[in-house]
């Protein structure tokens, strides 16, 4: 077998563990790692909750016998840390440890680390290899890679229509129709599986107030995540679910109104592009994605000025005949799923 192949093998189980860290490290990317002696793993850790010990501690501490470190491979998703933030430099530990050979996923595009660790690692006299499953590494991360590299959130679009193109029938103040499913129980479930990966979650004006929608997690084991709305004229009743205080609430308006207990208010300058303000701002406070979940006016601004990065589509059994058209993306479709009596598209955006 041939050696790429071999660090192929072990940058995989790297992958597969640093999964686990999903919704736990943010804003840290999820990272594993592994140790290899004499072609078996001795020792393995993936990087658990933010603020605690990364990757490469955890499976270094995971070896009963230390001496065998200075004759192992290290196998990390990620480059190794040189500096210090909530820990201490991970490629100081390694260098402590004699590790001979180290094997990176790919490079961490953070500011603070950005090819130092490898430097340094390399300036130690550590074999180091660079790239061994690099795609598959970058997409564990995409969003904190987007984060660093483009200045801001990564987005995804969601929305469900029927099989003739809508998401939704006409509805307004003399027609008061309750919202229409249009998929079945098991997208539901998915979809709050979802919200519990992401930063937050985000809808228009209309959807809010026709939908009244809660915006949290109720069919999946997680933590809330922020809501957003856009709400320019802070028409929006009060009494709507949004505003239960129960979770982080922020609002785009153009008012200026005091914010409350977890509700945030935040001023924005409509007669201008209003998406790059509210991607700013999101940056600022260091949200790294966004679910997009209507209404089609507020999906198609982000389509229309290319400020997204995935849209993952639900066509469910149904025709409407008339009603909301559907947004539309011009884009890499990606791939497909059965979820019963409903199809999941999933469409990648890789000219932004």
């Amino acid at each position: 077998m041939k050696a790429k192949n071999i660090d192929e093998i072990f940058m995989s189980r790297c992958l597969d563990i640093a999964k686990l860290g999903i919704a736990l490290t943010a804003p840290n990317p999820m990272v594993g790692c592994v140790i290899v002696y004499d072609g078996k793993i001795i020792g393995e850790g993936y990087h658990r909750i933010y603020g605690e010990a990364h990757a490469e501690v955890n499976a270094i501490n995971s070896v009963s016998n230390h001496e065998l470190l200075k004759k192992s491979t290290l196998y990390v998703s990620l480059e190794p840390c040189s500096h210090f933030g909530k820990t201490p430099p991970c490629t100081d530990l390694i260098i402590s440890k004699n590790i001979p050979r180290v094997v990176v996923g790919c490079v961490d595009s953070f500011s603070e680390v950005s090819g130092r660790g490898i430097k340094k690692l390399k300036q130690a006299g550590c074999d180091v290899t660079v790239g061994v499953l690099e795609k598959e590494s970058r997409e564990l991360n995409k969003r904190f890679f987007t984060f660093n590299e483009k200045k801001r959130p990564y987005i995804i679009l969601k929305w469900a229509q029927s099989l003739d193109g809508f998401i939704d029938v006409v509805r307004n103040k003399d027609n008061k129709i309750e919202p229409t499913w249009i998929t079945n129980e098991h997208s539901r479930i998915l979809v709050h599986k979802w919200r519990s990966h992401e930063d937050a979650i985000m809808v228009g004006t209309n959807t809010a107030e026709k939908d009244n929608p809660s915006l949290n997690i109720r069919d999946w084991t997680g933590t809330n995540t922020i809501r957003i709305v856009v709400d320019r004229q802070l028409r929006l009743s009060e009494n709507l679910n949004l505003f239960d205080k129960k979770n982080q609430t922020i609002v785009f308006t153009e008012k200026n109104i005091k914010s409350l207990k977890n509700i945030e208010y935040i001023k924005i300058d409509f007669s201008k592009n209003i998406i790059p303000q509210i991607l700013d701002y999101l940056f600022q406070i260091k949200v790294q994605s966004v679910i997009i979940e209507g209404g089609e006016k507020l999906i198609m601004s982000f389509v229309n000025q290319n400020k997204w990065d995935e849209a993952r589509v639900f066509v469910g059994n149904k025709f409407f005949k008339n009603g909301i058209s559907a947004p539309k993306v011009n884009c890499d479709f990606c791939y497909e799923e059965d979820m019963f009596d409903s199809k999941l598209f999933v469409y990648r955006n890789i000219k932004n």
